[in-house]
């Protein structure tokens, strides 16, 4: 594409990519549980999530998590304690899961019945930038009303489809949506 930017930060502005933004914000609203799977009670409750139903456990073991049963009875008892590999295993498994679980609410949510959502870019930071090389580059308000693709890439982990999903709406912004390739948040509730 025309617009992206190739050497990102050269001059010293420092942001990240809008779609890595918007997958921040998507992840605050999937509301994920707080406490760390390192503890006790953290572990318990992802346990309790990826295992509730059939279901639920089927979609863990697709996602990555390959113990036993008897293997998550012990660590659900407590008898057992699972090693930091497993412990990052039942992390990932446990945020695909959720992604799943509730990316059609969020789609049905942000589409808002074809009104969309109002979405709040802001610019990427150039105080590391020297004067003269400095953009003028403000603060856009957008309305997304096309959620679906960007809702799926993002359920699916796919970080290319959710770039070009991204891309797709960013342009809505005009001849400099270019500008906006980078960012330094993306903001917009559900």
């Amino acid at each position: 594409m025309p617009e992206r930017n190739i050497e990102f930060g050269k001059y010293g502005a420092h942001g990240i990519k809008g779609h890595e933004a918007v997958a921040r914000q998507l992840d605050a609203l999937a509301g994920y549980i707080a406490t760390p799977v390192t503890v006790r009670r953290g572990l318990q409750a992802r346990l309790h999530y990826l295992t509730r139903t059939a279901h639920a456990l089927d979609a863990a073991r697709a996602a990555g998590l390959s113990v036993t049963d008897r293997t998550l009875r012990a660590w659900q008892a407590g008898t057992r304690t699972p090693s930091r590999k497993n412990l990052a295993r039942v992390e990932q498994a446990y945020r695909i899961v959720r992604r799943e679980n509730v990316a059609r609410y969020l789609t049905a949510r942000l589409n808002r019945e074809g009104r969309g959502t109002r979405v709040e870019v802001h610019p990427v930071n150039q105080s590391r930038v020297d004067r003269p090389r400095q953009r003028a580059v403000e603060f856009r308000t957008m309305n997304v009303r096309r959620w679906d693709r960007i809702v799926a890439a993002w359920a699916a982990g796919d970080e290319r489809e959710l770039d070009e999903a991204w891309v797709d709406q960013v342009v809505d912004l005009g001849s400099q949506w270019g500008q906006y390739e980078y960012v330094t948040t993306i903001g917009f509730a559900a």
